[in-house]
């Protein structure tokens, strides 16, 4: 039976990160992988002439190559890892059909001001007020995240006091009492969709968190797609010694005496570890992996049932045979919403029909090669509750795919005043079962655990060590403890990598 030091279950985002850690820090590694390419969720694919991106909307804290952020220092410093990034050329344009709400907006905090200032006269003051509340969320997280776990409250208490008191309350209840003019308020959640959470239980730290980082180092996407990123992960694996094998799915974990002593693949081959880190959800590994169940203790079911799944995407993507210019298409990110009633918005995720909100990208505006001279690339998003795609029955589910998928290009051309509908050269349609079929991913989430307030990044971060149920298992993913998107899922990897460092020198 082959024997390896650490063992990584999915080559999805929280997979790689973790496996090139590994791999970097000389451990063997060996990362399994069902699919026949890595990426998971961040990955692309070919319809005629045109490479569509999978997923990837854009990456916050990427930064300059002469001021870095967080997630370039992960890549280029920590991993060694090569991608191409380009900068995204503005935040969104954001338009509210019901309400006569069209305004773009800049990166930058004082470009940000300036611009809600104008669309907004007299909202200066309450919107400062507010970055300043997302400023010190991201440093307080920021500091929370580096202690892993270890907190020093005499510090949070002197350095953080503004993150520390709001740390443990709804955006609904941090943001209503700041005085916000309602107009203001509507352009500061446009970044909404990107968490999909009601107002009053998802946490204001993590969405400030969200925005400001977005603010202070713009949005980047790979030259060549969410896939270039993945490649470039895993060939850093192997080039730093660690293996990589696709087409090899894992069926279980196994443990004995509360400790992993292996994996065992569909095709019944058995490998040696007694480190595990896992890229699927707690929920999956739980209730589908972890071999044989007595292992599993019942405070972990409680652990997993106790969250909430969060929603899985719909996305159209569209190849058209005309320029952006053409079509009238000058920005990058429109987020198309009939309404900012967020509360309103997240309840209707459970229709089917008659979508209400949409976050699109016309890939071309920040890379304009990348579809051929006189095309352009544009996707269409939109999220939906676990269940409802589960829904509709096999026979009827082509039909209803492309009915939705009319109403939301129905939808963008109203909001653009544009005809993309006659442009349509190649057209990919993609609802949550798509992604579970592609991914595995538990019901076809692309958020895992919604960040509630009571299970945001803070709290799971306290309790990170409490929650290793299964001595030498850990988490990486969309579903781990920083939670869903490619940042979370680049940055939790290879903190799962470090703290199984830290594992193994507990071993010794």
């Amino acid at each position: 039976m082959p024997e390896y030091d650490a063992v990584v279950i999915g080559a999805g985002n929280g997979g790689l990160s973790a496996g090139a850690q590994l791999a970097v820090s000389s451990v063997k590694v060996l990362v399994l992988e069902q699919h026949n390419l890595p990426g998971g969720f961040a990955t692309s694919f070919v319809r005629g002439r045109f490479e569509f991106e999978a997923t990837l909307h854009e990456l916050a804290n990427v930064g300059s190559k002469e001021n870095k952020g967080g997630i370039r220092r992960l890549l280029e410093d920590g991993l060694g890892a090569k991608v191409d990034f380009v900068p995204v050329p503005e935040a969104f344009r954001l338009i509210i059909s019901d309400e006569g709400l069209d305004v773009s907006m800049p990166f930058g905090v004082d470009a940000y001001l300036d611009a809600i200032e104008e669309a907004v006269p007299g909202s200066r003051s309450s919107v400062a007020e507010y970055l300043e509340l997302c400023k010190e969320a991201t440093v307080g997280i920021g500091h929370l995240f580096k202690s892993k776990g270890h907190i020093d409250e005499t510090v949070l208490k002197s350095e953080y006091p503004k993150f520390l008191k709001c740390a443990g309350y709804s955006y609904e209840e941090v943001t209503s009492r700041l005085g916000l003019p309602d107009r203001a308020r509507k352009i500061l959640d446009a970044y909404w969709l990107y968490l999909a959470v009601p107002p009053s239980r998802m946490a204001f730290s993590v969405y400030g968190a969200m925005l400001y980082t977005f603010l202070i180092h713009g949005a980047h996407v790979p030259r060549f797609r969410s896939h270039e990123l993945s490649v470039a992960m895993e060939k850093r694996i192997r080039e730093c010694g660690g293996a990589v094998e696709f087409n090899t799915r894992v069926d279980k974990i196994l443990v004995e005496n509360g400790r992993v002593v292996g994996v065992e693949t569909a095709q019944g081959d058995r490998i040696s570890t007694n480190h595990v880190i896992c890229n699927a959800s707690p929920t999956l590994a739980y209730n589908y992996l972890v071999h044989p169940k007595t292992e599993v203790p019942e405070v972990a079911y409680k652990n997993v049932n106790a969250r909430t799944e969060g929603v899985g995407s719909f996305v159209v993507y569209l190849g058209l045979d005309a320029s952006p210019e053409e079509l009238g298409l000058s920005e990058y990110s429109y987020v198309i919403h009939d309404h900012m009633d967020l509360e309103r918005l997240y309840a209707s995720l459970t229709n089917l029909f008659n979508p209400q909100l949409q976050a699109c990208i016309c890939l071309n505006a920040a890379i304009p090669d990348c579809s051929p001279p006189g095309t352009t690339l544009l996707s269409l998003t939109g999220v939906y509750q676990l269940g409802v795609w589960e829904a509709v029955k096999p026979e009827n589910y082509v039909t209803v795919k492309r009915k939705v998928a009319e109403q939301f290009i129905d939808k963008f051309e109203k909001a653009m005043k544009t005809n993309v509908r006659d442009h349509i050269e190649e057209i990919e349609i993609a609802t949550p079962q798509t992604f579970f079929r592609y991914t595995g991913a538990y019901k076809g989430s692309t958020y895992g655990y919604e960040l509630e307030t009571w299970d945001s990044i803070i709290p799971r971060i306290v309790a990170m060590e409490e929650e290793q149920y299964i001595k030498g298992v850990r988490f990486a993913g969309g579903s781990a403890f920083l939670g869903p998107g490619y940042n979370s899922t680049l940055s939790g990897g290879r903190a799962a990598a470090i703290q199984t460092l830290k594992d193994m020198e507990g071993d010794k």
